[in-house]
């Protein structure tokens, strides 16, 4: 205990004089202030190709100056807003190993199955109702709760709870996810996020993952809501990645129809009033109930067309009499405006810019309809697990919908019945196409509308200028976007020849979000990762990918990431990359170590290697100030939160688990950190260099 509360005063006071002497991480500092180039000076060549590998790309690797150099600047700006035209077999490599890429979205459904399926698998497998897989779930556990339309795993079981139906219940699900070699929805975004980095770091197309996590936050949709998490793959394969660089408004329906963002911003629930059932409707289907229950003929052709025996037919029954009855309760559920709203304050106009409420429930009106075949894949998750069998209410909502046995669940459809067609005016303009070209107008008007262009100029210039774009800048981006009907590439290109961008008070001005300073990190000192158990530091820092919650997706201003908190989790992360501590990341740092025989010569070496000298004076002298003070300790998140990703292995490994029976991983299978390893005078160095002020800018 003794040597554990030393140990802690001894971390707490290296952040204490840390974050005093690296005023950087001050809260409320101004990062534009640290480092500013006098404006009659102008950068110089190495400095100007330094500035477009940290703002195009994350940072440069050993030998990108040189790369640069040898082909000018002016064409490998080129070539990155060309990125189809870029070899980029590496990255694609690394990559391939992660199943979940390249799955439907009906497939992940299948393979990574919602509990509330597997409960139901287990219950025909059994002849139980799945009310009676709950109820053993209860009876083990009085605090057990639905969850995401999933029932909880018992934590403390009731003392007078059946220890038979308990291991019943247990041997049941390990026996499905053995047997159909299914997997935990948790790995759908372990993955993904693994793909990121990956991508991220060895790339050779780095413009196009910079911009694949500007517009990823831009149309931020959140993993941990409900279903999201299955739709998440498609939408970066299929929606972000490949209109990242192409037209906005194309990029623009691409995330109006996504499932993902459908089911975020819950439009697949908006029906028009006068399209739900009326009390008429609900009379027929009252008539058609006592037909079933009166009529002989009627009931024996109604089991004989769906395959029932007389027990089940009268559960049928029972369950059609209990829907009746709720759908009476609930009501019509009418038009929802979240997507409505967001479209235009996040996506497209910016908040204050003149648009209505009026505005928002008539493009509500508009987007009516815009849906999702089974949203929650309860159908496709159940007919994989058991041969033939179908989550028939949703088989029958299909039916309803006028789509065949063979959509598939997960995907965009638009559905007629639920639309509104009156006509609608949206900012004065006149909305009357008719069914799904309403919300395609919508989209047109949004996205070719003058505030539109300014507000993406502006994200676009925080994103790779600085945190306070001058209005000039802006004005003549946004220009650039008004002028090619939103072209994306032709908008970045005026950005990047753009004088301002390569003004000497922009250059190393911008704070880097936790994302880019884990892949820079990782990319400067030529580290091997397989983007595992580095998402835990990463979650540590203040970034799960696919973790912001709201719709604005995640900041990119230094006011959202510096405080003393950032600098500690920050020089963690540095220290844990260069000590080789995090599983499934390995860097050899004797490679860069050079000559250098003492503290302060090492310090000089690698200044060079990861700064390119640029390195103040005052950081200078507090890091070797802090060279003779023990680091601190780094530690993984704690083990239940969903960012403690799985551990390097398992990671890479996606159907590890399967055969283990679906389980939650034990503690020798946590996310742990290793043992260092590598010259500790030298990983000491480069943890603080990577943890300095000067690195966790660009």
């Amino acid at each position: 205990m003794k040597s554990k509360i030393s140990f802690v005063h001894k971390a707490a006071a290296f952040v204490m004089s840390a974050a005093m002497i690296f005023p950087i991480f001050a809260v409320g500092a101004n990062a534009q202030s640290m480092m500013k180039q006098p404006k009659d000076k102008v950068l110089t060549e190495d400095q100007k190709i330094f500035h477009v590998l940290n703002r195009l790309g994350f940072g440069a690797r050993a030998g990108d100056v040189e790369k640069v150099k040898a082909i000018g600047l002016k064409n490998y700006v080129e070539q990155q807003l060309n990125p189809g035209a870029i070899s980029d077999s590496v990255a694609e490599a690394k990559v391939q190993p992660l199943d979940v890429l390249k799955m439907s979205t009906d497939e992940l459904f299948a393979k990574y199955p919602n509990g509330a399926a597997v409960q139901t698998a287990v219950a025909q497998a059994n002849g139980l109702t799945r009310k009676d897989i709950q109820g053993i779930v209860r009876k083990n556990d009085k605090n057990a709760e639905m969850k995401d339309g999933a029932m909880q795993m018992p934590k403390q079981p009731d003392a007078e709870a059946s220890e038979a139906d308990r291991q019943k219940y247990q041997q049941e699900i390990a026996k499905l996810y053995k047997q159909y070699n299914l997997g935990r929805p948790q790995q759908i975004n372990q993955q993904l996020s693994a793909s990121r980095i990956l991508r991220a770091v060895y790339s050779e197309r780095q413009l196009q993952e910079q911009m694949v996590d500007f517009w990823s936050n831009h149309f931020n949709v959140y993993a941990n809501k409900a279903a999201t998490r299955w739709m998440l793959p498609q939408y970066d394969r299929d929606v972000i990645r490949p209109n990242a660089l192409g037209n906005f408004r194309d990029l623009l329906t691409a995330t109006a129809q996504s499932p993902a963002m459908l089911f975020f911003l819950d439009n697949f629930q908006s029906v028009a009033p006068q399209n739900q059932p009326t009390a008429e409707n609900r009379g027929k289907q009252q008539q058609r109930l006592e037909k079933l229950q009166n009529n002989p003929k009627a009931r024996e052709r109604f089991m004989q067309q769906q395959g029932l025996t007389e027990e089940q037919f009268n559960q049928r029954l029972k369950q059609m009499q209990q829907r009746m009855t709720q759908g009476a309760k609930r009501g019509t559920r009418g038009i929802n405006e979240n997507y409505a709203r967001e479209v235009m304050e996040l996506h497209t106009l910016g908040v204050d810019s003149g648009y209505t409420q009026k505005d928002i429930q008539e493009i509500a009106r508009a987007f009516t309809g815009w849906t999702i075949v089974d949203p929650r894949g309860y159908r496709r998750a159940a007919a994989s697990m058991i041969s033939g069998m179908e989550d028939k209410k949703t088989m029958r909502q299909m039916r309803q919908s006028g789509l065949g046995e063979d959509a598939e669940s997960g995907t965009f459809y638009f559905n007629e019945k639920w639309h509104d067609n009156g006509e609608k005016t949206v900012l004065g303009q006149k909305v009357n196409e008719g069914g799904v070209k309403d919300g395609l107008k919508v989209i047109d008007i949004l996205a070719r509308h003058p505030a539109t262009a300014k507000f993406i100029a502006r994200k676009l210039a925080v994103k790779f200028v600085n945190d306070n774009p001058s209005e000039a800048f802006v004005g003549r981006i946004a220009d650039a976007f008004t002028k090619s009907d939103g072209d994306i590439k032709t908008t970045l290109r005026a950005m990047f020849t753009d004088a301002e961008f390569y003004a000497p008070e922009n250059y190393r001005a911008k704070i880097k979000t936790p994302f880019e300073v884990t892949v820079s990190a990782i990319r400067t000192i030529g580290a091997e990762t397989n983007g595992g158990a580095v998402q835990a530091l990463l979650a540590k820092m203040g970034e799960p990918l696919y973790g912001w919650q709201a719709p604005t997706g995640y900041p990119d201003t230094a006011e959202d990431w510096v405080n003393t908190g950032a600098l500690l989790e920050r020089i963690n992360f540095a220290v844990a990359l260069a000590s080789n501590r995090i599983p499934g990341t390995k860097v050899n740092l004797s490679k860069f170590s050079g000559n250098a025989s003492d503290r302060q010569q090492l310090l000089n070496h690698f200044a060079g290697v990861i700064l390119q000298g640029e390195i103040s004076d005052a950081t200078r002298a507090t890091l070797l100030k802090q060279l003779e003070q023990p680091l601190p300790e780094v530690s993984m998140p704690a083990e239940n939160n969903d960012a403690a990703m799985e551990n390097a292995s398992m990671m890479m490994r996606p159907n590890a688990q399967a055969g283990q029976g679906g389980g939650r991983r034990g503690a020798g299978q946590q996310a742990r950190l290793l043992p260092p390893s590598g010259n500790p005078e030298v990983f000491k160095v480069v943890g603080l260099i990577l943890g300095s002020p000067e690195f966790q800018r660009q």
